[in-house]
């Protein structure tokens, strides 16, 4: 049997925070729990706000944290052709349409719409779904935005990629080591976006790609990506990919029960370091407790 394979994703846009901290921690500890490999992944698709020198400091604040990790890392910028092969197969199958509406467009139709129609459904982050408003675009509209060089976003034609891969679910962990078959709901996310004009793909996309590239067995992250599982488990479906294990774990909230946000300076790691904090008083923070006798502790991680 192949050795379980694990891995943290932090993007470069910003400091490393509490909640990065439990994530890497708790993802590190159920690596050695289950004799598997450990892997960072910078995920830096996001050129407009990512930077060198954030990524510098998620090496430091990792390896402050007594972390270690296979190299080389795996850099999302560095395989922009990985993931325009995985988007031109999904064009192949008729699954994919541009979007030019505008962020001010789309609002305002829906706006438009709640006006008189009552409420518009929303995806499970609260945002109102698109309302497909270039969705059945003819040849001479799509060209005519095209000639005037409107940036857009390709979407992908949910009802027709359900239909296509059928019903799906996943694995889901617990941290007593059960596991639940949870129903993947797509559809709720209506016609997301899968890449842009300048960019050839979207978190969803280069998340199963990179996932199948590194053979990783097991997914942890927050419960903040709970619902955005269905996409993936969708896009694995449609592009023939291996489905991995999932577990997601709690989030570290502030003292106002928020979800912690890189623009929380009080909340970095490199602030904390400043203040005086320790490695083990980090972990103290996040509810996880010291080593002893070496190494991290492998409390808090799912018993497989």
């Amino acid at each position: 049997m192949p050795h379980p394979v694990l891995r943290f994703a932090p993007s470069p846009n910003g400091e490393l925070h509490l909640g990065h901290a439990y994530s890497a921690l708790v993802t590190h500890n159920l690596a050695r729990r289950m004799g598997g490999r450990f892997l960072l992944r910078i995920e830096d698709i996001d050129r407009a706000r990512c930077r060198p020198h954030y990524e510098a400091a998620i090496y430091r604040d990792l390896a402050w944290l007594g972390l270690d990790w296979e190299h080389p890392v795996r850099r999302q910028s560095d395989h922009m052709d990985a993931y325009r092969g995985a988007l031109a197969r999904l064009d192949e199958m008729g699954l994919l349409y541009p979007c030019f509406a505008t962020r001010a467009e789309i609002h305002a139709a829906v706006a438009q719409r709640e006006a008189t129609h009552g409420r518009w459904p929303c995806d499970p982050d609260g945002a109102p779904l698109y309302p497909q408003l270039h969705k059945r675009l003819t040849p001479d509209e799509r060209a005519s935005f095209e000639a005037k060089g409107r940036p857009f976003a390709l979407r992908l034609d949910m009802e027709k990629a359900v239909a296509l891969a059928g019903r799906l679910s996943w694995t889901e962990l617990s941290e007593d080591g059960n596991t639940a078959m949870v129903p993947a709901e797509p559809e709720r996310w209506g016609d997301v976006v899968i890449a842009r004009k300048d960019v050839p793909t979207s978190y969803h996309l280069s998340v199963v790609v990179d996932d199948a590239v590194q053979t990783i067995s097991h997914v942890t992250r927050g419960r903040d990506l709970f619902h955005a599982t269905s996409i993936h488990r969708l896009l694995q479906a449609l592009l023939g990919l291996p489905e991995p294990l999932y577990y997601h774990h709690r989030l570290i909230h502030d003292g106002d029960g928020a979800k912690l946000s890189k623009s929380r300076g009080d909340t970095g790691l490199r602030a904390l370091r400043e203040a005086g904090a320790d490695p083990n008083d980090i972990r103290r923070m996040v509810g996880l407790p010291a080593p002893t006798g070496g190494g991290n502790s492998l409390r808090d991680t799912p018993v497989l």
